[in-house]
């Protein structure tokens, strides 16, 4: 298959993408958070725009919804392959645009291909049931598309976040109108419109306009558009499922987190610390399900404490670009300072910073506080960086007390020799993910994903949630001849 370049000049110079490149009024610059270089020229919709797309997509989607199961698996498939043909220029955007380490950066790459992959099986699923029923009546319920889905997606993991509800509100025949952050609109937002562009889907099916947040707006509010797909902080899922809710429209939520990683006093220390290393400090920490407090077993704590602060000396901080680093670029200075305000207010309420806490330019050195309470700011502010908070508990009882002592319920690690003891700890967590023996990130596409509490609004997006999720029953009954009603 012979499909070109993905991302060119045209891409880079004020455009917006509705089926077609098209040039836009309101331009924004594409930043590389490690160098301040300017990458490209981004174009941005206004709420106009989002109006007018959100039109054409609503007249675009029946088109769309008819066309055989076949058709759209097929589509599905070869945005699939094109991501794998170009999986090196779409690792190096992420890279560059997000911040990203290369590892990061394959791995996001590797579950977006999977999450187009199942989406393309979607289409031939069984899609309704026949229900009981009196005799000479048939009864079924079936699934029908919404008509068109909105989503807003985030900076953090912004190729796969966009695209693991892209592609399933695609397969089962809806249109698409994506808001990637504008921080990431090229691999958050244009690199899904190339990958589908070239797989040939129609024109006007699926709408990629970055913007801010009169454009989110706009989307919410908008009558053409039937469903809201958000996945971002806690403070803007709210507005979002406020105003989408108030136009009636269904709404996923897909919020913050202040997760929880317990490791026991029969963990093993080496692998404990590795575990919560890597669930800090991946990606810096920008992760919705990043343990953001690591509850550790006071008769643990200061052998742990001691360990995870050498382990975060010793990783390499830098430019992902020029070198194999493990802890890259915070994606601005207004989430630098975030994570800054919050260290130095924990270590002024009597946190002890261990290791790191310091920044040169972006680039923030991995942070250990230790004895943190709940009277700090550290204990339930989700930090977006690479901070590992780290407070000791006594028993399994006090554990399961400090995990749920959060607004959070997304994710939970615990680290143990008894898997039953785990399991048994999990149960007693108000979260909507449980890993025992592995830390708080994790996703494997073919799984429900979703928290409870400030983490969500009970929804899931992912496998078998995503029928539930993109389409809404429709009810058909079909008689031999209309009954003889009594009056």
């Amino acid at each position: 298959m012979n499909i070109g370049k993905l991302i060119g000049a045209q891409q880079l110079e004020g455009v917006l993408f509705d089926g077609e490149w098209i040039s836009a009024v309101e331009i924004t610059n594409v930043v590389e958070p490690a160098t301040g270089t300017t990458l490209g020229r981004l174009g941005s919709a206004d709420p106009s725009v989002v109006r007018k797309k959100a039109a054409a997509a609503r007249d675009n989607q029946l088109d769309w919804a008819r066309r055989s199961a076949d058709d759209r698996a097929g589509i599905l498939r070869r945005a699939a392959e094109a991501a794998e043909l170009h999986s090196e220029t779409i690792i190096e955007w992420l890279v560059r645009e997000a911040g990203s380490t290369r590892t990061k950066a394959g791995f996001e790459l590797a579950v977006t291909i999977k999450a187009l992959r199942l989406a393309g099986a979607m289409p031939h699923e069984a899609q309704g049931l026949v229900l009981p029923s009196e005799a000479g009546t048939l009864s079924l319920a079936r699934r029908k598309p919404l008509g068109v889905v909105g989503v807003i997606a985030p900076f953090n993991f912004p190729l796969y976040l966009a695209m693991r509800a892209v592609a399933p509100a695609l397969a089962v025949g809806n249109a698409v109108i994506l808001k990637p952050d504008p921080r990431t609109g090229i691999c958050g937002g244009f690199v899904i419109a190339r990958l589908f562009e070239l797989a040939g889907l129609p024109a006007g099916v699926l709408h990629v306009l970055p913007g801010g947040g009169d454009a989110g707006e706009a989307l919410c509010s908008d009558p053409n558009v039937a469903m809201i797909q958000f996945t971002g902080s806690t403070n803007a899922g709210r507005s979002v499922g406020r105003t989408a809710s108030e136009h009636l429209k269904k709404v996923s939520l897909e919020l913050g987190g202040k997760n929880a990683l317990i490791i026991c006093e029969d963990a093993d220390l080496d692998l404990a610390v590795r575990n919560a290393a890597w669930g800090t400090f991946l990606h810096q920490g920008q992760i919705c399900m990043a343990a953001g407090r690591v509850l550790v077993h006071a008769t643990l704590i200061d052998a742990f404490a001691q360990k995870l602060a050498e382990h975060a000396e010793a990783l390499l901080v830098g430019n992902p670009v020029s070198a194999e680093v493990a802890v890259g670029p915070i994606i601005n200075q207004r989430q630098l300072d975030h994570a800054l305000s919050i260290i130095k207010q924990s270590v002024d309420s009597g946190a002890v910073l261990l290791s790191g806490g310091t920044a040169d330019g972006l680039f923030l050195k991995p942070a250990v506080l230790s004895r943190v309470d709940r009277t700090m700011a550290a204990y339930d502010t989700e930090i977006f960086a690479p901070v590992a908070v780290l407070i000791p508990f006594n028993n399994d009882d006090e554990a399961v007390k400090l995990a749920n002592d959060t607004e959070y319920g997304l994710s939970l690690g615990i680290i143990t020799n008894d898997v039953a003891r785990g399991l048994s700890l999990g149960e007693r967590v108000n979260t909507g993910i449980v890993h025992v023996n592995d830390q708080t990130v994790n996703d494997d596409v073919v799984n429900p994903f979703g928290g409870f509490g400030a983490s969500g609004n009970g929804s899931s997006i992912g496998g078998p949630a995503n029928w539930e999720e993109f389409t809404q029953w429709q009810w058909t009954t079909v008689k031999a001849s209309p009954p003889p009603y009594s009056f």
